[in-house]
C-alpha cells in the first residue's frame, strides 16, 4: 500500500464513503474476498478486495491501546462502504485481542458514533482525541 499512498483519499467525514446505488458492490461478490491485514511494519491495517489493496487505516500503538489515526480509500473503491467495513473489522479484532482503541480519525469517530456496539472497544480514559468528532 505504501506505493499507492499518493492515490489514497483520506476520509474526513462519514459522507465521503456513503454508497448510494453502489452499496450492493460491498455486499456482492466481493464480500467474501474482503481481507484485512495488519501491516505492523508500516502501522497500517490494509483492506484488500479481490487481492487488490482498497483502503488503509493508519494507527499507532500505546501499550495495549491502538490509536486509529487516519482512514484512506483508493478512488476506485470509494462509496462502497469499504472504510466502514475496515474500521468495523479492525475494532472486532481489537476486541478479540483484549485491546482498546482511541479514535482520532474523523471517519472512524463518525463510525463509532453511529455504531454504539463498539463503545466497549474504546479506551475508557482516551476514547477519542479531544479534537475528533466534536471540534473542541
Amino acid at each position: 500500500m505504501a506505493g499507492n499512498a499518493e492515490d489514497m483519499v483520506t476520509l474526513t467525514s462519514a459522507e465521503h464513503d456513503v454508497g448510494g446505488s453502489n452499496l450492493s458492490v460491498a455486499t456482492g461478490p466481493d464480500a467474501e474476498d474482503f481481507v484485512i491485514t495488519n501491516n505492523s511494519a508500516l502501522g497500517i491495517y490494509e483492506a484488500a478486495i479481490g487481492g487488490r489493496t482498497a483502503a488503509g487505516l493508519v494507527y499507532s500503538k500505546v501499550g495495549s491501546r491502538v490509536v486509529l489515526l487516519a482512514t484512506s480509500v483508493l478512488p476506485e473503491f470509494r462509496g462502497k462502504g469499504v472504510a466502514a467495513r475496515l474500521i468495523g473489522g479492525v475494532l472486532d479484532e481489537l476486541r478479540m485481542q483484549g485491546k482498546t482503541a482511541t479514535v482520532t480519525c474523523p471517519f472512524a469517530t463518525a463510525f463509532v458514533n453511529a455504531h454504539p456496539e463498539y463503545a466497549d472497544v474504546l479506551d475508557p480514559a482516551f476514547p477519542r482525541s479531544h479534537t475528533a468528532g466534536h471540534g473542541h
